[in-house]
């Protein structure tokens, strides 16, 4: 019996002392999955079941990998690394489980300057197969213009979902996150725990995080 929420997931688990509800403060089945065999190596080792339960129900993502902000009256945002066609197709199919019937998922990217471009299409096509609602926008373009490499991403685009486009990575997450439904949930992929925006060879200081908690503290004012 696993039930995903927008801000993480709880599973009725069969275990040897009976069967047992597990909270997780992690979005993902993956992570479920993953907890589930960290648990059964503690119980394996001797640990309490009752307190390797109540462990795993304060457990917190990695920085910058699925982690999860928002909730109550805004839409939830999750801030991952994903920077590659593969990673962003599991991102989005890992985060559709986790909406609600009238919720929208979000996707909001860029891709490298001075990297792959043949991926800057193909994250499109990812993006729109499996997100309701797109926002393209800059990650790290270093001595490329950005410009131009947004352009490469669009490219990629059928025009089967709306898709924005908003080069300011700040102005596109404070965007997306207010515009979105409470019901929504919104990806913002990329970037994960970088502390930086590299442009010309110049590492900005910049945090997804701080962006994304600037942007629900002011969803609702003028």
């Amino acid at each position: 019996d696993w039930q995903p929420h927008a801000l993480g997931q709880q599973a009725l688990i069969a275990t040897p002392e009976g069967e047992k509800v597990l909270r997780l403060g992690l979005v993902g089945r993956f992570n479920l999955d993953n907890v589930l065999l960290a648990m059964a190596v503690l119980y394996g080792l001797g640990e309490p079941l009752d307190a390797i339960f109540e462990a795993a129900a304060v457990l917190s993502p990695v920085p910058g990998r699925m982690a999860c902000y928002g909730g109550d009256n805004a839409p939830s945002v999750v801030v991952d690394y994903a920077h590659t066609p593969d990673a962003l197709q599991s991102a989005l199919g890992a985060l559709r489980a986790h909406l609600g019937s009238q919720g929208k998922l979000w996707c909001l990217f860029g891709c490298g300057g001075e990297r792959d471009t043949g991926k800057r299409a193909e994250m499109a096509k990812v993006a729109e197969q499996l997100a309701d609602h797109v926002v393209v926008t800059d990650d790290n373009p270093r001595s490329e213009s950005a410009e131009q490499i947004r352009q490469q991403i669009h490219a990629g685009f059928a025009g089967s979902v709306p898709v924005d486009d908003r080069g300011d990575r700040r102005q596109a997450i404070l965007y997306a996150v207010h515009q979105a439904a409470p019901d929504d949930v919104i990806l913002v992929a990329g970037k994960g725990h970088e502390t930086y925006q590299e442009i010309d060879g110049v590492r900005h200081p910049y945090q997804d995080d701080e962006q994304v908690l600037h942007a629900l503290a002011t969803r609702g004012t003028p």
